[in-house]
């Protein structure tokens, strides 16, 4: 039978030795185990799979398939031959595919370095030291480096099988399952991981009309919504207009290809501003989306890379207090507090700085004291320490700055942006300790634990679920929590300036113009917006739907009925929320029979909705995040070899259960 990566013979390769890979599950006595999809959840289930390895007793053999069909270790988004102007965002010394740090030994599953410090020792003439932000592509060499220690440090009776192809179909067999690939092979596994990250669903809506208007004029293009090293960027000639529907961190990848991919260059001057140097061969960029503002950028690090964050206000206790009935409304319940908690962080960070730490402890124990008899109201106990002017934190005003406001021409609409760029800048260059915004703020990055504990599996009402939480909340936290590196917004600037970047005004429209036969872009609250542009690319990563993903794999899946939906609530009010179902630790998929299927398991973006923020691509060094802990449960129970009676074949008829109660 036919299993190789390439598919012309069943020979894989180790590293150090090449052999060949029986298909069969338990093959000469060994324990299979596949993940299919090695970017960042996949390498971390397999690093978990190897320390549990080379801590336990020893066992009878085990083998680890390893699968994925762009780059084995790396995946498709972090490969290593995608440019190095795409950049991480988040530093590199808080970033870890070791589930433990350096211990004095040589790196091992389980002890080894961080990003920033294989960074260091490995790459040091480029290295941007521990608060920089590494290239993807240079993530993804490091994604190497942790699978080769992976592979050096797996026992005798363990091996690991690099296979470099797409899984098309998965099936239960009566003593495991077999997984058929492109190529036309087969293989079979006692256990498989599903973690196949990011996918590219079906067009719809808005998507739809603007790739069906491309298709019907062939002077212009539609760009779909995908990892920017994925989109056809070369192919947009110099000169030309784009149009880009999006500000959010996949804008800033576009941006860069098509200015720094394109040979321009950014230069700063004496004061401190860049300038952009073009090389003649740059598209004009012009970009809009429902804000009108750049994603801010994060501030300046200034926090260790194990810095914890322990809130006083809103925990998970406090929050299911305020619902008696048991059922959580995102925004009667949680948000009060969270904004109490954001509130807390602002005014102490502002007394720390104006009055010292002693005065800082004061303000803190009033607020929680006041606690104790329900949400604080922070800014009165502020204004009581005599900083209660300071401007609100409002995350709808500073998520749409310029709502309500009305510009009578692109120029004015420019300058309102400029000055929001520069104060954004400002806010950002005092650090995330030293500015009392940016502190603020990352309260919404450091309570993500505590959110998700209240969300995931249908923690929440499902209008509250849908509207208050997906609807308003995850977009207006992503946007004021997860930016870019400041140089990022320093180029907008730089772009702007030199006319080779124009951002239109808040609720862009973008639509086909059959006049001209191009597409036209456009604000309501900027007078004499209206621009036509030749290309139009989606800026905006795909938000993952398992009705909508045409992956043969997720396609076979949901027919088979091993794969369904979750849906949180019943009857009218049921929210279908798009997520595959799976069940708590070790998150099995729960199928039209509405049984977990135990051999199989489901990770990371495929479960989104059904648990929050699974779009996470690493943990951080020195402590478990929820990133390792999936992991390691997952791990720990594919190892495990019941005594159970095989799986029959078929999918059975009922339908699964709604309500995530497992």
């Amino acid at each position: 039978m036919k299993d190789r990566a390439d598919g012309s013979s069943s020979r894989l390769t180790k590293p150090s030795e090449a052999g060949l890979l029986d298909p069969r599950p338990g093959a000469a006595g060994a324990h299979r185990i596949a993940v299919v999809g090695s970017g960042p959840r996949g390498l971390s289930v397999v690093e978990r799979l190897a320390a549990r390895l080379a801590e336990e007793p020893a066992r009878g053999p085990v083998e680890i398939l390893l699968i994925d069909p762009v780059q084995v270790g790396s995946g498709r988004v972090w490969r290593t031959d995608q440019p190095e102007w795409f950049l991480m965002n988040t530093v590199a010394a808080e970033v870890s595919s070791f589930s433990g740090t350096p211990d004095g030994g040589p790196a091992r599953p389980g002890a080894g370095p961080s990003l920033a410090q294989w960074w260091q020792a490995n790459e040091a003439d480029t290295y941007a030291g521990p608060n920089g932000y590494a290239p993807r592509a240079l993530h993804g060499r490091y994604m190497q480096f942790v699978l080769e220690t992976v592979e050096a440090g797996l026992p005798p009776h363990a091996v690991l099988h690099r296979v470099h192809g797409e899984v098309t179909d998965l099936e239960r067999t009566m003593d495991g399952y077999r997984l058929s690939l492109a190529d036309g092979s087969a293989l079979d596994a006692d256990r498989v991981v599903l973690t196949t990250g990011h996918t590219t669903p079906e067009l719809s809506g808005q998507q739809k009309t603007l790739a069906e208007f491309a298709a019907a004029h062939p002077d212009v293009r539609y760009v779909r919504g995908d990892s920017a090293a994925d989109m056809p960027l070369a192919e947009i000639p110099a000169g030309s207009y784009v149009g880009v529907l999006g500000l959010g961190l996949s804008f800033y990848d576009v941006m860069a290809a098509l200015t720094l991919g394109r040979g321009g260059r950014f230069t700063e001057g004496a004061d401190g501003r860049l300038a952009y140097e073009p090389s003649g061969d740059e598209p004009v960029l012009v970009a809009g989306s429902r804000s009108g503002m750049p994603l801010p950028a994060r501030g300046r690090n200034q926090k260790h890379h194990d810095f914890r964050y322990s809130t006083l206000l809103f925990t998970a206790d406090r929050v299911r207090a305020q619902s008696p009935d048991g059922t959580c409304d995102f925004n009667r319940d949680a948000l009060p507090l969270l904004l109490a908690e954001v509130e807390l962080v602002y005014f102490r960070t502002e007394i720390r700085l104006a009055s010292g730490e002693e005065r800082a402890a004061a303000f803190t124990a009033d607020v929680v004291s006041a606690a104790e008899h329900g949400v604080p109201d922070v800014r009165a106990i502020a204004a009581r320490h005599d900083v209660g002017g300071l401007p609100p934190v409002d995350l709808e005003s500073l998520a749409r700055p310029f709502t309500g406001r009305v510009y009578d021409s692109p120029e004015a609409f420019a300058k309102d942006l400029d000055e929001a760029l520069r104060d954004d800048l400002a806010h950002a260059e005092r650090g995330n300790v030293d500015s009392p915004l940016k502190a603020a703020l990352d309260v919404l990055r450091d309570t993500r634990g505590i959110i998700r504990g209240l969300v995931d599996f249908a923690g929440l009402t499902p209008r509250s679920h849908r509207t208050d939480f997906l609807g308003w909340f995850v977009p207006r936290s992503s946007f004021l929590a997860a930016g870019p590196p400041m140089i990022r917004l320093r180029q907008v600037a730089a772009l702007i300036d030199s006319g080779h970047l124009r951002i239109v005004g808040p609720q862009t429209c973008f639509e086909g113009d059959g006049d001209s036969g191009r597409f036209a872009m456009s604000s309501p609250a900027v007078a004499g917006s209206r621009t036509l542009v030749d290309t139009v690319i989606d800026a905006r990563i795909p938000t993952p739907d398992v009705h909508r993903d045409p992956a043969p794999l997720t396609r076979r899946l949901v027919e088979r009925g091993i794969w369904t939906s979750y849906v949180n609530g019943r009857g009218d009010e049921a929210f279908d929320t798009g997520g595959v179902f799976v069940t708590r630790a070790p998150f099995h998929p729960v199928g039209r029979d509405g049984q977990p299927d135990e051999g199989l398991y489901v990770l990371g973006i495929p479960t989104e909705h059904t648990r929050w923020f699974m779009q996470g691509g690493s943990s951080r060094p020195g402590f478990w995040t929820d990133f390792v802990q999936d992991a390691d449960a997952i791990a720990a129970a594919a190892l495990t070899v019941p005594e159970r009676e095989p799986i029959a074949v078929g999918t059975g008829a009922a339908l699964g259960r709604a309500d995530g109660d497992q």
